[in-house]
């Protein structure tokens, strides 16, 4: 169970990592990166940022390019939320592919 802390910085780091997204993926004509969901660790040292990438089809290339950029994203952030936070977590960035299941439940139930 997330305290309330934890959920307050998740929030914000949601926040913070789909606007560097939005900013950084506007270059790339049809590609969509949205940031679904934040999990922090209790020691605030971790975080787990759950993508959710359009296309599909190019979800683990663009997470691997994430990936290997973490140091500079931490950056980033730690930029913005230097005010707010004394220590900026480190990233794990992971694909959401909730909305890929829920389509392929939907037309597993249609048939």
């Amino acid at each position: 169970m997330e305290t309330t802390r934890q959920n307050k910085i998740a929030r914000l780091l949601q926040k913070e990592l789909s606007d560097i997204f939005q900013k950084q993926t506007q270059a790339m004509h049809g590609v969509l990166v949205s940031v679904s969901a934040v999990r922090i660790s209790p020691d605030m040292s971790i975080a787990r940022a759950y993508l959710s990438i359009f296309p599909s089809e190019r979800a683990e290339e663009i997470i691997k390019n994430i990936n290997e950029n973490t140091k500079s994203i931490r950056f980033e952030i730690g930029t913005r939320v230097r005010h707010q936070l004394r220590i900026i977590p480190e990233f794990k960035f992971f694909i959401d592919d909730s909305l890929d299941y829920i389509e392929k439940i939907d037309s597993l139930l249609k048939k």
